[in-house]
């Protein structure tokens, strides 16, 4: 069903999703863990693509990005229900499941049978960790759906990194409190991607926790049992960590502990640049605005779209959190990063390059007004020294770094 078509006025109207086919590449990322052991089978220099997982995030598909560049075209209003239910997409997501699995089982095997220098061996659990983080975006795609075999595969997809909460408190915590102080997932302007970490993943944790016990208390059920959905997914990771130590060995716990660890800190450093500086206004009651496409960064750069189901953009995710991947809008009121998720993260990992690409972009979002922005309260004194309250600034004069 790549060609969508209606009648508007008499006249017959056609649409094609270009990016059909593309949605298919979203699956090599699960294919590292095996692509990577074959690349280095001759040793030497090849010994690089153990890192494979980070090199695609932070070298390749930044190059994609400024290759392919943006696409900000919006399917027809009319063709957004039809395309939605296509369940082709549906499948691309799927997929990414079993594929994920069967290459941590086979990163574990090749961990224990191969004589791993702890060089390559850390590199096999980032790029494990890279596969776990990208199936965290696939769990959150599939976790806003309404379907049960979809929620579930969610949690299901998030027991390889331990974020099982996630499901928990990224539904029913952030997108209620996202650009506010109160969340943990919103970063603030002034605060470093390694002050922000910490903060959010205690912080998420505790959230997820609070939210479980108030539903289930409110459900007269016990805490502390089978119905909380955040023991339930921590349940998943317990089990398959268990089942892969009882067949490999105890050895094989460092290298799962690495790659988790990695892995929901690439989810953190996605969280960091999404929302980073922005704030939801309140009104004299002290109810903050409605959430609206100004609150999230926004950005449409091909290849990491592709890679990411779409979550770059952002905003209107926020805004319509069921709709599907394949049918998420362009919104030109939306603030835009400046290139693709991949370089961005890249730059937040690096503090001085992040404060020097994005400060002044949230402060030009808020014609320079730096009260209107989320600021770091440890931070606070500091920013308004630099940017005063008239928040005089230059802002950006490209859309490029």
């Amino acid at each position: 069903m790549s060609r969508l078509t209606t009648i508007i006025d008499g006249e017959s109207v056609t649409w094609k999703d270009r990016k059909r086919y593309l949605w298919l590449l979203g699956l090599v990322v699960p294919l590292l863990p095996f692509a990577a052991a074959d690349w280095t089978e001759t040793g030497g220099w090849t010994n690089v693509f153990w890192y494979s997982g980070p090199i695609l995030i932070l070298l390749m598909i930044p190059l994609l990005d400024w290759i392919f560049g943006e696409d900000r075209s919006n399917p027809p209003e009319w063709a957004t229900s039809e395309l939605s239910e296509d369940r082709y997409y549906r499948w691309c997501t799927y997929l990414f499941l079993p594929l994920q699995f069967a290459g941590l089982v086979f990163a574990c095997w090749i961990v224990v049978s191969r004589d791993l220098s702890w060089f390559q061996e850390l590199g096999y659990a980032l790029t494990v960790g890279t596969v776990g983080g990208v199936a965290i975006n696939t769990a959150h795609e599939l976790g806003h759906k309404n379907v049960k075999v979809e929620r579930t595969l969610a949690k299901v997809a998030l027991a390889q990194t331990g974020y099982g909460h996630f499901y928990v408190e990224h539904n029913r915590g952030h997108h209620n409190r996202v650009a506010t102080p109160e969340d943990p997932a919103s970063s603030r302007l002034g605060e470093s991607f390694w002050a922000f970490l910490p903060r959010c993943v205690v912080g998420s944790a505790q959230s997820a926790w609070r939210l479980e016990a108030k539903r289930l208390t409110g459900q007269n059920k016990q805490v502390w049992s089978i119905h909380n959905d955040v023991l339930t997914a921590w349940a998943l990771t317990v089990v398959l960590f268990a089942g892969l130590t009882a067949v490999f060995g105890w050895a094989i716990l460092p290298f799962l502990v690495i790659q988790a660890v990695f892995g929901f800190s690439l989810l953190e450093v996605v969280n960091y640049l999404e929302h980073y500086g922005l704030l939801r206004q309140q009104d004299d009651s002290g109810r903050y605005e409605r959430c609206n496409p100004q609150h999230s960064w926004n950005s449409n750069h091909v290849a990491s779209n592709v890679i990411l189901y779409q979550l770059e953009r952002h905003s209107d995710h926020h805004a319509h959190p069921t709709r599907r991947y394949q049918a998420l809008r362009h919104f030109r009121e939306s603030p835009q990063l400046p290139s693709g998720y991949g370089l961005m993260l890249g730059l937040a990992y690096l503090p001085p390059l992040w404060r020097a690409v994005m400060d002044r972009r949230v402060l030009a979002h808020y014609d320079g007004d730096v009260t209107l922005a989320n600021i770091h309260p440890p931070a606070r004194a500091r920013v308004l020294a630099r940017y005063g309250t008239d928040g005089a600034i230059t802002p950006p004069d490209s859309p490029g770094v």
